[in-house]
């Protein structure tokens, strides 16, 4: 009995001083902790009790041990830190992509092809369990087998009286009809006779039909009070767009005023002050009705060379080059106009008066696909979206200067110093005109064969490649050379 209760003092002793040096010992610094401080409240790790406990946690997150009969406080353990990983999301590009730049398309596909491969790298799924197929199953099974997959799945499901198992199920729903709550039931409208639609005011989505599905009359008002102040955005044809971009920036540097695409009020008034109405009639005459006119434009440089004249094809491609229009919305906007008849009217953009000034200096910016004019103070005056070279021509690079202007001109075709156009390997002469390979004005530079000039498809500017050279809208190409003169330097930067 001695020696029972001698042990059972030697295991109490040996229990309390265990207890009072877990009670004093001092927490293990945690990876990342701040050296230890002095604290009004001692922090104790979870204690080991021959007794019942509740463990419960207070608003700081900390695990407070209670007796679970006398309510006593037996010990406060600090939370523990946990490493904490931070999930960063990548930086959202700021790049934009314009669906009329083949550039910016070719990304967008090549980003898609690439998210589809990465889908295609997920795992397959093994439905083993339950009488599924084993083996790999296809996400998307592109042969006939699927349609029998659900008998193969559930080869103990009853079939439906009257239908295979494969045949395709069509269901038929009634058109639902709701009554308004607190109104009389609906009935069917009568049929309302055809009126024509009051023509809306600028600022409102006026939606243009074929063939120029998409344009809207806002977009191509913002495009003329564009062109009016300098800052051309190319062919007007109601589209947004890259051109469109890059000229209400250059409208904000000409002007100072800060235009924004989505403040139609804004627009109408700039549009009052510079010139009115965004869009005006004009009257065929017989002059533009009588040409001369070609029937069509060859794409291969000798056969062009035997023509007299590269001339417009149609009245109405005449009207749209006159009027800075994309030819295909210049028909939209007029659909039941006869543009080879004498006297008929037709609505046409309201583009002003060509810019005037002394250009001193041009910059032909290749990555911004845009050329700038300047004065001698440096203020820009015009700007006009570019197809400048290409990887196979590129075009020139450091500063060259404006050696010569020709207007109308003609075009010799030298395989051995150009580019390699069909089969064509002697020298040619095509004659001039708008439809000709530099359009309707050539800008020389002191570099041979390469200057600034027209197009014969003004609505590809800004999206295509040209063979080196510094490619206009022939209206563009007019205007900037009536500011410029030979000596002018023409700085081309990436």
């Amino acid at each position: 009995m001695t020696s029972i209760l001698s042990r059972i003092i030697a295991i109490s002793a040996l229990m309390a001083g265990m207890s009072a040096a877990v009670a004093s010992a001092a927490p293990a610094p945690l990876p990342g902790d701040a050296p230890a401080v002095a604290r009004d409240e001692p922090v104790f790790p979870l204690l080991a009790q021959g007794r019942d406990i509740d463990i419960f946690y207070d608003q700081y997150g900390r695990r407070v041990i209670m007796d679970a009969y006398t309510g006593e406080v037996l010990a406060v353990e600090r939370p523990r830190r946990t490493e904490r990983r931070v999930l960063r999301a990548e930086p959202r590009s700021r790049d934009r992509y314009y669906l009329d730049d083949p550039a910016d398309v070719s990304r967008l596909e090549r980003e898609r092809r690439n998210r589809l491969r990465q889908l295609d790298r997920i795992p397959r799924d093994n439905f083993r369990d339950g009488g599924y197929l084993e083996g790999p199953v296809e996400a998307y099974p592109d042969d006939e087998s699927y349609r029998d997959r659900p008998r193969q799945l559930f080869p103990d499901a009853p079939r439906r009286a009257g239908r295979e198992a494969d045949e395709p199920r069509v269901v038929t729903r009634e058109p639902l009809t709701r009554e308004p709550l607190g109104r009389e039931p609906l009935e069917a409208p009568a049929a309302k006779p055809k009126t024509t639609a009051a023509k809306p005011a600028i600022g409102e989505q006026a939606v243009v039909t074929q063939p120029g599905l998409g344009s809207r009359e806002d977009v191509a008002a913002l495009q003329i009070l564009l062109d009016r102040k300098g800052a051309s955005p190319g062919v007007i044809d109601g589209r947004f767009g890259s051109n469109v971009d890059k000229a209400i920036a250059a409208y904000r540097a000409i002007t100072g005023e800060n235009l924004k695409s989505t403040d139609p009020a804004g627009i109408k008034a700039a549009l009052a002050a510079s010139g009115g109405e965004p869009f005006t009639s004009y009257t065929i005459t017989n002059a533009d009705a009588a040409g001369p006119f070609v029937a069509s434009v060859p794409a291969d440089y000798g056969e062009k060379a035997k023509l007299g004249r590269m001339s417009f094809t149609s009245t109405a491609e005449m009207l749209a080059e006159r009027f800075h229009m994309d030819e295909a919305y210049l028909k939209a906007l007029n659909p039941d106009a006869n543009f080879n008849r004498p006297g008929t009217i037709i609505k046409v953009a309201n583009v002003g008066k060509p810019a005037a000034g002394a250009v001193k200096r041009i910059v032909a910016d290749k990555g911004n696909k845009q050329v700038r004019a300047y004065d001698a103070a440096g203020k820009l005056l015009v700007a006009y979206p570019a197809t400048i070279g290409s990887s196979d021509t590129p075009s020139p690079t450091g500063v060259h200067a404006v050696s010569r202007i020709a207007f109308d001109p003609e075009y010799t075709y030298n395989p051995k110093l150009n580019f390699k156009q069909g089969d064509n390997d002697k020298v040619l002469t095509i004659p001039p005109g708008p439809n000709g390979p530099v359009g309707s004005i050539w800008i020389a530079l002191d570099k041979p064969t390469y200057g600034i000039h027209g197009t014969p498809e003004p609505s590809k500017i800004g999206k295509t490649e040209s063979h080196g050279c510094v490619r206009l809208t022939n209206w563009d190409a007019a205007e900037l050379a009536k500011m410029v003169s030979p000596g002018v330097n023409v700085e081309f930067v990436e």
